[in-house]
Order: C-alpha cells, then structure tokens, then sequence
C-alpha cells in the first residue's frame, strides 16, 4: 500500500503500519524525573503564591507558547507575525518542556502523515488501552521499518535561533528556574518547573488520546486511518486545542472552536494579535480549501452550510 505526502513528510515508498515501538531514554528519564519532583516536591512545597506561579507560567508557555506559537504558528502557518514576536511565541512553547522546534514540528507531522493514511501503527492512533497509550506517548517513539522522507522547509532550518533551541530545550528551563527561585525560593522552583512541566506533558497526551478516540465530531474525514474529535469540556483549560475534530477538519485554520460556544483562547489571543498590527494573513475555515473526504456530521442550528461561516 502506497502512502501519501503530507507536507513536510514526503513519501518514499513509506509504510506508516509496519515498525516498531522503541523505548526513548532522553525523553523517558526527563518525564520520569519532573513527574516524580511534583508528586513528591509539589505537597511539601506547596503555598498559594506557587499554585498562582504554577497557573500564570501554564498558561504562558501552553496557549502563548504550545497552541499558539508552536502548533498554530511554526507547524500550520495560520497567521503571520513579526519575527521577533514569531521567535518569543516559538521559546515559550519550548519551555513547556515538550521538545524543541524541530523536535515539536517532527512529532506532529509524522503523527499527521500517519493518521491521514488509510491505516497507521496503533501508537499513532492511540489504539491501545489508557495505561499502555500512555507508556507509548510519554516514553517511547515509532521506529518505522519504511518511515516518510522529513523535510523542514529553509525558512526554519536556517534559523539560527531556533536551532540553538533544538540544541538546548531541556536547559531552556535553567535560566527560568534561576529566576523563580531567587523570586520564590524553592516553592516557586518546584512548582513553576517540574509541576508545570509534568502537568502540561501529561495533560498533552490526555488530549491526545481521548481526542483521537471518541467524543463530538462535527466533521469526519473518509479514507483516512484516524479520525479526530472535540472534547468541548475541556475547551477552557486547554486553550482550544481539544477541538480536535474541527482541526482534524480545518488543520491550517487560526481559529479551532469553530462552532458556536467553543471557547478557544488561542483565538482570542490571535485576534488581540491583530488588533495590534501584529498578526496578518489569518486563515480561517471559509478561506482555507477544504480537505479531501470532508463531510459535515452535524450541523450546527445556527448555520446549515457545508462549512462555517461568520467566522471571521
């Protein structure tokens, strides 16, 4: 079975079933050891000046940094910002203790290239029951026996500053701890750190799992491995990202709550962007061609179309 092209995954006679899972050292002792700081370090350090620390940091490295820097700016190209700005959006999202740009873009293009497939390896489709997805997700990668060609366009491999973050994510988190800690002392360490760290890692894969399991689907996609779906629950604290039906539909889109009542802060954020100057060329559902094999599942009360409108 021939696979497609994806992007930045271009096809070489790929085969996105056949491989296998392989335990990632690096990856595997960084998340054992933030989750074990904050599960033992969390309650003896605990105050409220942390958890607000904890909140605050989140959220800056989560919605500005993950959702908005990271995946809707530097992987999907759904706005356009300054390059100053676009560097800042791209080093929060580095701090979120994930992996680095390249890293980041890798990660979810390879997932995307799988899942658009007319079948995947279970890890890319989250197949596998909660505590083995989990062990896969958080510790392990795919080494496929005929994996895609990767290729990331020039405009980022030569950046300079985001190879220098490919080269340092893990001690991005060093000045950021130094600074807690002459701030709030060891509470603010642990808690701005390896709380923050093993919470946003963990939560990720939550998403992740759920999202591509079951849940709402406003759009389905035909002949294709995986389908995504919405948890709209969870709208608020992950700053739109569990509308994942709706990007599995619309992946270029800025905006991921598309429907009425999702409530998406990344979207929100990029329309304060733009009210600023400071985000252009923002692309939207009804600007963006629609993907092969779209359906509409349900339709909203609120508009009968083929795609969302007044989105704008």
């Amino acid at each position: 079975m021939r696979s497609i092209s994806t992007g930045r995954m271009i096809d070489d006679s790929s085969d996105s079933v056949k491989g296998s899972v392989v335990w990632m050292p690096a990856k595997s002792i960084w998340i054992t050891t933030m989750t074990v700081v904050a599960v033992v370090g969390g309650p003896l350090t605990f105050s409220w000046s942390a958890v607000i620390v904890f909140v605050l940091s989140t959220a800056m490295t989560i919605c500005l940094g993950h959702s908005v820097g990271m995946h809707r700016l530097l992987i999907h190209r759904s706005f356009s910002a300054p390059l100053w700005l676009e560097h800042l959006l791209v080093y929060l999202g580095t701090l979120v203790g994930m992996a680095g740009p390249f890293g980041m873009i890798y990660a979810h293009d390879i997932r995307d290239w799988a899942q658009r497939q007319r079948d995947c390896h279970d890890l890319y489709a989250h197949r596998r029951s909660f505590f083995v997805d989990a062990f896969w997700q958080m510790h392990c990668a795919v080494a496929l026996d005929e994996p895609p060609q990767f290729v990331v366009e020039e405009r980022a491999r030569r950046d300079r500053f985001y190879r220098l973050l490919e080269a340092t994510w893990m001690a991005q988190q060093i000045p950021l701890g130094l600074l807690l800690f002459s701030l709030g002392g060891l509470p603010w360490l642990v808690w701005g750190i390896a709380v923050r760290i093993s919470v946003s890692l963990t939560g990720h894969w939550l998403v992740g799992h759920f999202a591509h399991r079951n849940g709402h689907q406003g759009w389905s996609v035909d002949d294709v491995a995986v389908q995504g779906y919405n948890l709209p629950r969870f709208g608020l604290v992950t700053f739109g990202e569990s509308f994942h039906g709706n990007h599995h539909a619309f992946p270029e889109s800025a905006r991921l709550g598309i429907e009425p009542g999702q409530l998406d802060l990344g979207w929100h954020f990029i329309r304060l962007l733009a009210g600023l100057g400071l985000a252009s060329a923002i692309k939207l559902p009804h600007t963006i061609v629609p993907r092969d094999g779209l359906r509409r599942v349900e339709v909203s009360g609120d508009t009968g179309e083929d795609h969302p409108v007044g989105q704008r």
